[in-house]
């Protein structure tokens, strides 16, 4: 039987500001977590650019490095019409 995998919600905002602070928290938050897969919940997410994609791949080529991977759950439109838009929206499963 599969473990349940673990969920993380991202932040709020998710811009180029903030984005180096996110993925930090975000990487502390992943490493107290060993499960092989983890999911982020983004239904909390209302303010986004480019750089949420950038931070979000990000996190998915470290978590694969390490055996794990990378689901998204409640992504909202502008976050899935910028994963289109850069060819990246099967990269990052919901």
């Amino acid at each position: 039987m599969a473990a349940d995998p673990a969920r993380f919600a991202l932040p709020t905002e998710l811009t180029m500001q903030g984005a180096a602070r996110a993925l930090l928290q975000l990487r502390q938050s992943l490493a107290q977590q060993a499960g092989p897969a983890v999911t982020l919940d983004a239904q909390g997410l209302q303010v986004l650019d480019s750089s949420a994609v950038a931070v979000l791949l990000e996190l998915r080529r470290e978590l694969q490095q390490q055996g794990r991977s990378l689901a998204l759950s409640h992504p909202p439109q502008r976050l899935r019409d910028l994963m289109a838009l850069y060819g990246v929206s099967e990269l990052l499963p919901t």
